[in-house]
């Protein structure tokens, strides 16, 4: 079992950054590939970015390849998400989720395991 919890949302202006942050408890952390999705007001949720067990293989939506940079630090149990050059579209409630195995271009939701709350990223013109 794995608890996810998100932070690092705001408001920001186009063209700017921000570095969402997921905190994971339980056990084995290192044992799950990580993922960002998002989902906007009237949407379905999209994959956003996957990330393997060791960080080393990254795979990344076209809408933010070049902008956007999935890492995580095991010790510290966290995945994080650097967002640059931010666009008016990019505005979702971004969500942090965990699969087992190690697959990282994984875009369906419904194969992933665990979810946290998801926190609100907003980007203004």
């Amino acid at each position: 079992q794995v608890q996810l919890v998100e932070s690092g949302g705001g408001l920001v202006q186009a063209g700017g950054s921000l570095r969402l942050s997921c905190a994971a408890s339980g056990r084995t952390f290192s044992s799950y590939a990580m993922g960002w999705f998002r989902q906007a007001p009237g949407e379905e949720r999209e994959f956003v970015a996957g990330l393997s067990r060791s960080g080393g293989r990254t795979y990344y939506a076209d809408s933010v390849k070049g902008r956007f940079t999935i890492s995580r630090d095991n010790a510290k149990k966290t995945v994080y998400l650097q967002m640059n050059s931010l666009k008016v579209e990019d505005t979702a409630v971004y969500y942090c989720a965990a699969r087992s195995g190690d697959l990282v271009g994984v875009v369906a939701g419904i194969l992933w395991n665990y979810w946290g709350q998801g926190t609100q990223v907003t980007v203004s013109s």
